[in-house]
């Protein structure tokens, strides 16, 4: 199951990719109105002078939070996003460490990270880099970043637990953690738990919010917090117009009711933690 989860979950992320490349097709579902997905993105946080300014292709309207909005970066730091997509909120951090810091995104999807890396030249970041990966196994060495931020990408992880402790390996000491992800209130139906279309729809792969701020406490994090904690409902019913969620739903032929379960049983939330200035 977790080998076809990851090989479903890099197909469908790679076709959206690939659509962005060739926008103007006939069928091609980004070729609807350019506002989607930055009215998706508002809605999730970010503002109209952070999508001005970076490459507009790197804005997929896929994500849950805004996890660069609420890290408070500093000038210098090196920064790693966890399933960097297009880019944006490497670009976005990239802007906050200024030109003596550095953003490593990392993504296991060859196509977006020939996309991302497009999006890099075009906006001329010399400061951000690129690599493909699995969050599982990080590239990238130990006691090596300042802050780890994530977008709603951990929930598509087979082993939430093991990204939490690559996370925890490759932060400094007082290094910090920031993520927005998908978590559950009650537990989903099996109809739903096991189906991998669900699972790359960010449905079935949440897990309970317990658990999750669990995992996150096992790797060995501090003072681990929820910040922001929104409806899916809500951001499921904001996101409808937005071409690429639309793309997932279609593609992997995701049942309505299978949205309207996860509707009811999650939430969306941002969480911070922090490693510990000495670490056993």
């Amino acid at each position: 199951m977790k080998e076809d989860v990851r090989k479903a979950v890099r197909n469908s992320y790679g076709r959206i990719a690939k659509r962005r490349d060739s926008c103007c097709a006939a069928t091609s579902p980004c070729c609807q109105p350019a506002g989607s997905t930055a009215d998706v993105a508002k809605k999730l946080g970010y503002t109209e002078k952070e999508l001005q300014a970076v490459p507009e292709e790197s804005n997929l309207g896929l994500g849950c939070g805004n996890p660069t909005a609420l890290a408070s970066l500093k000038e210098g730091e090196t920064v790693l996003d966890l399933g960097s997509g297009a880019g944006l909120d490497c670009f976005l951090a990239a802007k906050k460490v200024g030109n003596r810091g550095k953003v490593i995104g990392v993504d296991m999807t060859p196509e977006m990270i020939d996309k991302a890396r497009e999006n890099a030249k075009k906006g001329n970041y010399g400061n951000v880099e690129f690599r493909l990966g699995e969050i599982e196994n990080l590239p990238a060495a130990d006691n090596s970043v300042d802050v780890v931020i994530s977008n709603c990408v951990i929930n598509l992880a087979s082993d939430k637990g093991r990204v939490f402790k690559e996370a925890f390996r490759v932060l400094k000491p007082s290094g910090r953690l920031m993520i927005s992800d998908i978590v559950l209130l009650k537990e989903l139906p099996d109809s739903v738990k096991n189906s991998v279309e669900a699972y790359v729809g960010c449905l079935s792969g949440a897990i309970m919010k317990d658990k999750y701020l669990a995992a996150i406490r096992t790797a060995g994090f501090q003072e681990t917090e929820i910040v922001g904690e929104a409806s899916l409902s809500n951001m499921l019913s904001d996101m409808a117009d937005n071409p690429e969620i639309k793309a997932i739903v279609e593609d992997l032929r995701i049942p309505p009711e299978e949205l309207k379960t996860l509707a009811s049983s999650g939430v969306s939330i941002s969480v911070c933690g922090l490693k510990p200035k000495q670490t056993s």
